[in-house]
């Protein structure tokens, strides 16, 4: 039998959308309580979080990060390379989390190694739910480096 416990996560929501910022965060505490996200809002403040520069040389690496592609200063393809490229980095798992259901943009994605393509659902309770899904694969079902 699977051991199906929910473990917490340290998620990093890359988002500049503050709505879905905020159902992203709230969908992900209600599977857990304990996960911690820490949220930043282009692609530059990514880099610098991922990389541990600047305001971010303290921080610990995520088990996850929630990538969406459309974001100022560095798009969120550009992101996802620098991760995948970079040796110590590239086991972060990836999810691309996106409004774009545009082929060319999925192809790039996992050209690049991202570890899933979601595309956000536009209703409320279907996000909901597809962010809580998300959750209890990561932090129940996937075994974490």
């Amino acid at each position: 039998m699977t051991d199906t416990t929910v473990f917490p996560l340290h998620v990093l929501l890359v988002e500049d959308d503050d709505d879905h910022a905020d159902l992203t965060r709230i969908a992900l505490e209600a599977h857990n309580p304990k996960h911690r996200v820490e949220r930043v809002a282009d692609g530059a403040a990514a880099l610098d979080y991922l990389f541990q520069r600047g305001p971010y040389v303290e921080v610990d690496r995520p088990d996850l990060v929630l990538l969406d592609l459309n974001l100022p200063r560095a798009n969120g393809l550009d992101v996802l390379a620098a991760v995948k490229e970079d040796p110590e980095r590239r086991v972060i798992p990836v999810v691309v989390l996106t409004t774009s259901d545009a082929e060319t943009d999925r192809a790039r994605a996992y050209g690049s190694y991202a570890n899933s393509y979601v595309v956000k659902p536009v209703n409320f309770d279907k996000f909901q739910a597809m962010i809580y899904e998300l959750g209890d694969y990561w932090a129940c079902w996937n075994q974490l480096p």
